[in-house]
Order: structure tokens, then sequence, then C-alpha cells
């Protein structure tokens, strides 16, 4: 299929609507057939579940052209293993695994013409996505549900090459212990929204929250998990219930250990440990940027600087995201499974 004539190397990072989306409809207590529809718009009851107490989930992926000329998807059956955990948390009909995976296959087949050339910087980012759509008035789960997954194509994350960027220390909490910081659902992003906004108007490119029970502990960003390195080049990884199981960061984890023979180390971590200096390299993770280096952290007006500067991303975090994006692109051997081949 010839492809969009698309300025590819300059997208944004934003939403433009393609051709095709799918969309399937729980109704009468069981999943419906899904199908692809040129419709981006959606009708539903002025008191649906979603609007009136914000019953949805939803994930997030790529589809890559690959060096070889391969259209992919990378590791979507993690995305509806995750989808699923958070539907049944929030008391929503999980969305089988296998149909997720079968309707991000159609949409991108559908949309081939949307998927970046190999070399552009871009890719066809896809948004799955569940909803309560029948009306809900008094605290209860909506009894109708949709599922959708639409694309847009969108450029790199950075503009101009990856730099280090500076984050604040977040008066906020994040998530309660027991509550819903480890599934994605749409809830734990707005309210998020104040202490991302209050951010970016006093100079920050987003907040680090600590554990709300005590305040001790790292725990993540409005919308990415943290990664550090240590000064034995040591990858140390925040581990807590209420972090978002991160796609990436599970795939960097293995990248670290099997191939570039690194020590992880996955536990809590202290606050005081930060701001002790003991860590040399600090960084973000998550599907739109990979990594995102992290070069100063201001704590209430103390400031920590990481060794690896304000200038470019540190040599471990570097060969991290190198070695991710790789393996993506079809440059480095995958592990088995990793690739989703579509087309």
């Amino acid at each position: 299929m010839e492809k969009k004539n698309i300025d590819w190397e300059n997208l944004s990072f934003s939403y433009q609507a393609i051709d095709q989306r799918y969309v399937a409809d729980y109704a009468d207590g069981a999943w419906q057939p899904g199908h692809l529809s040129s419709d981006p718009m959606i009708t539903m009851s002025e008191c649906a579940g979603v609007l009136q107490y914000s019953q949805s989930v939803f994930e997030g992926l790529k589809a890559y052209t690959t060096k070889d000329g391969h259209i992919v998807c990378f590791r979507p059956d993690l995305n509806a293993e995750r989808m699923y955990n958070s539907a049944l948390r929030m008391e929503m009909p999980p969305y089988p695994k296998n149909l997720f995976v079968e309707g991000v296959r159609k949409v991108v087949e559908a949309n081939t013409a949307w998927v970046p050339p190999y070399g552009s910087g871009a890719t066809l980012y896809l948004r799955p996505y569940m909803f309560g759509i029948s009306p809900v008035i008094g605290v209860a789960p909506a009894r109708d549900y949709q599922f959708r997954i639409f694309g847009t194509p969108v450029g790199p994350y950075f503009k101009g090459g990856v730099k280090p960027i500076i984050v604040k220390v977040s008066d906020f909490d994040r998530a309660a212990p027991r509550g819903t910081g480890h599934i994605k659902a749409g809830l734990n992003y707005a309210m998020s929204m104040h202490a991302i906004v209050t951010a970016h108007q006093e100079g920050f490119a987003e907040n680090i929250y600590l554990d709300a029970a005590t305040r001790t502990k790292v725990e993540e960003t409005g919308g990415a998990n943290i990664l550090f390195v240590d000064g034995d080049n040591t990858l140390v990884v925040p581990k807590s219930d209420t972090i978002l199981p991160s796609i990436t960061r599970r795939s960097l984890v293995y990248v670290a250990e099997h191939y570039l023979n690194m020590k992880v180390d996955e536990r809590p971590v202290y606050w005081d440990e930060v701001t002790g200096h003991k860590f040399k390299e600090c960084g973000l993770c998550g599907t739109a940027a990979v990594i995102s280096p992290i070069g100063r952290i201001n704590d209430h007006g103390t400031i920590i600087d990481f060794p690896s500067g304000m200038e470019e991303i540190g040599p471990v975090m570097k060969k991290l995201r190198e070695t991710l994006l790789g393996i993506q692109m079809g440059e480095i051997e995958a592990p088995e499974g990793w690739i989703f081949q579509i087309v």
C-alpha cells in the first residue's frame, strides 16, 4: 500500500485521525465480535459510566517499520495482559487477550499507509482503551462496555536529540497504598493533571512521586517508571506494589541482564539514597521515549545533580536505550516472542 503524503520526519507527538479503528461492544453479558470502523466519533448516553465515574482503562504501544521492511509491534501480548488485569481491578469485563492482539493486528493491517517508513524516527502510536458506556447514576459498575483501538502517526518524543530533563519532587501523592497505582486506569492520570500543570508552570518537565504511606521511597513519575544506575554500573529499579508494571521497564531489565551483562537490582529505593548521591545516572522509561534521562532533581529548593550531567544522556542509559531501539527496529536480534510481525 502506498504511504500517505506526510512529512514523516517532522511529525509532532499529537493526535491525527487515520482511516480505520477497531471497535467491540460488551452487551447482554458477553463480548460481541469486533470490527473495523471508519468513524472516529463515539456516541453514548450523557449518563455513561465513563462520564460519571471514570470507569476506563487504556494501553499504549507502537507499530514500527523495521530495517528489513516489515511492520511490527513490540510485545503486544504484555499490553493485552496488563489491560486484562486493569479491567479486573475496575470491575470491568476483561477483553480477551487473544482478541486484543488480533485487534492490534487488524488496525495496523488496515492502516499500513499510515505506518512511517524506517529511518524517519516516527511510528504509528496505538491506543487500545475500554470504558463503561451504559447509563450509571448510582455508584456502581456499568452494565455495557466498549473496547476500541485507534492509531495516530507520531514523531519522535524528543526533537533534536535526547537531552536530560529537570524534574521536581511533588507535594502530591500519585497512588494510595492498596489503591490503583499498579493498573493503567484513566483516573490515575486525571488526578495527576494538576501536579503536572503546576510543574510545567514552574519550569520542570515532570514530577517525581514518593510513596504515599511514608514519603521515604521513590515511586515513579506521572507517566513513566524511574531507573537509576549506581557507582558499580548496577541498574537499580524501584519496586513497589503501587508502581505501574511498565512493559518498557521490564524489557530494559532483560536487555541490561542478557545483552549488556549488567547486574540488576529491583528493590525499594529510598529517597535518602538519591539525596545522598548514591546514583550516577537517572532516567524515566516508557513507550513514548524508551528512556528520558534526568539530569537534575529539585527537592523543594535542594538541588540534586547527577554526575551524567545536563548536556547528554549518560553512557549506561544511552546503551540501554540504543539496544532496545535496535531490537524494536530489527537492527538487533530480539528475544523470542518480543516482535509481533504484522506485514
